[in-house]
Parts: C-alpha cells; sequence; structure tokens
C-alpha cells in the first residue's frame, strides 16, 4: 500500500513463542511500553481492540495484576472492526472486550469509543465511526488518524479486522471505517481501512494454533512484493509506514517459519 518494502521490513519483527500463554505475556508487556511511551510522550495512550480468541487472552491478562498500575485514566479505546450486531450479541466484539476487560479495569466510559453496530444499515455504522475519528483525532488537513497501538489477528485465510480476501474493501484509500460485505459469512461487517492500519505507531498481530501455519508462512516468508495479490493475502499490505509491525505467533503457527 505505497510503503517501500524495505521500510517496513526493516520495522517488521517476527517472535515465535511457546504457546498462547507466551504470547499474552509478551503482548501484555508490550502493551505496558507502548502505553508508558504514548504517555510520556503525548498524555494519551491510543489503542483500537481486536476481537477473536487470542486477543481475549490478553485482555483477561491485563485485566489481572498485569495490568493493575497501567494508566486506564489515559487510554483510550477503539476497535478495528466490529461484526454488524447489537453490543449485548454473544458475537460482538465489544461485548467480548467489555467482559474480559474494559469492565474489569478503572477506564472511564468516556475513553471508550464502540462501533454502533445495532444500525441497521452498517453504512451508516461505518460512517458514524469515521466520524467519531475524525472528531476525537482532529481534522487538521484530515490526516489520517495515528493509533499507539493497533492490536490485530489474521485467519487462516489471510484476513485481518474485517478486510478478507476478494472484498471491496481491500482498496479503499479515502475513508477511514468501511462496510464491507464478506462474501463467505453472508453479511456485513465494520472495518478499518489500510490508510488507518497503517498510520499507527505500532501495530501488533498475535496468532496462534496450526491452522495458521501455512498462510503465516505464506505471508510472511514466501511472497516478494510482485507475487502477493492484495485481494488473495489481506494481512500481507498491514505495512506501517512510520511505525513498527510486530507479530507474535505461538509454536504451532509458527511451525513453517
Amino acid at each position: 500500500m505505497g510503503v517501500p518494502a524495505d521500510r517496513w521490513r526493516a520495522n517488521r519483527s517476527v517472535r515465535v513463542l511457546a504457546d498462547r500463554e507466551a504470547i499474552f505475556a509478551a503482548a501484555a508487556a508490550e502493551w505496558t511500553a507502548q502505553a508508558e511511551a504514548a504517555i510520556a510522550a503525548r498524555g494519551q495512550f491510543k489503542v483500537a481492540l481486536a476481537g477473536g480468541s487470542t486477543p481475549k487472552g490478553l485482555y483477561d491478562l491485563l485485566a489481572g495484576p498485569v495490568g493493575a498500575n497501567l494508566p486506564w485514566d489515559k487510554t483510550f479505546f477503539f476497535f478495528g472492526d466490529e461484526r454488524h450486531v447489537p453490543p449485548d450479541h454473544a458475537d460482538s466484539n465489544f461485548r467480548m472486550a467489555q467482559e474480559a476487560l474494559l469492565s474489569r479495569v478503572p477506564v472511564p466510559g468516556e475513553n471508550i469509543f464502540r462501533v454502533l453496530a445495532e444500525e441497521t444499515d452498517a453504512h451508516i455504522a461505518a460512517a458514524k465511526y469515521d466520524e467519531a475519528l475524525r472528531e476525537f483525532f482532529g481534522r487538521v488537513h484530515f490526516t489520517v488518524p495515528r493509533f499507539d497501538l493497533i492490536l490485530l489477528g489474521m485467519g487462516p485465510d489471510g484476513h485481518t479486522a474485517s478486510l478478507f480476501p476478494g472484498s471491496s474493501g481491500l482498496a479503499e484509500e479515502d475513508r477511514w471505517v468501511i462496510a464491507n460485505w464478506v462474501e463467505k459469512f453472508n453479511t456485513w461487517r465494520i472495518t478499518f481501512t489500510y490508510p488507518v492500519l497503517n498510520a499507527a505507531r505500532c501495530v501488533l498481530f498475535m496468532a496462534a494454533g496450526a491452522d495458521k501455519a501455512a498462510m503465516l508462512h505464506t505471508v510472511l516468508d514466501t511472497l516478494e512484493d510482485d507475487e502477493a495479490p492484495m485481494d488473495e493475502f489481506p494481512s500481507r499490505y498491514v505495512r506501517p509506514a512510520h511505525g513498527d509491525l510486530i507479530w507474535m505467533v505461538d509454536a504451532a503457527a509458527g511451525l513453517q517459519l
């Protein structure tokens, strides 16, 4: 997505850890370091959460003693993607994060920005979230928002956030949040776009399980730039222009690396 290969590769690290628990511990340490650096430099820590089982393990850890001294009052939470369901729905990313983390730490309610995914029209939900980002980050030249940390996962099909192989949202270059039709699930998803993902100061991928091994090998090891079609390998194109890209994977997922 317009980022020189030598730059994003230089800023990329891949850490193969023993198991999920090791991922959670390493990710919690990275969260803490990023929070401390952001608050020291700018007075706020702006993070975008991910859904899924692996991030939930991190959230559970942060809600315990590990996160006891974190600056929750200066942390601002957003969501990199959301299912088109109400916030109390079992599939809601917000509900998962709320139960695993947000309701268990002393974060002010006004610091939490959820997607209004209960809107009947997913495009309206996306437009409202796009507007929320513009209001929070400011409108100076409509600069793309720069998150301190964006958490992401990767599916066995190579998708990340709700940017799925073959979906139209992969080509979006202007809007920050879109409604993206996901054919395999016959549903709309609300998702950040590449411009937002690639503006982050740090992007942290977490991936666990043997079902991710083949795709991780494809995304991280085998494809040259001119052999990496965007519509087949969305995770490949998360390339922060001026930030760090960190992959934390367990031994099973990293078996082919």
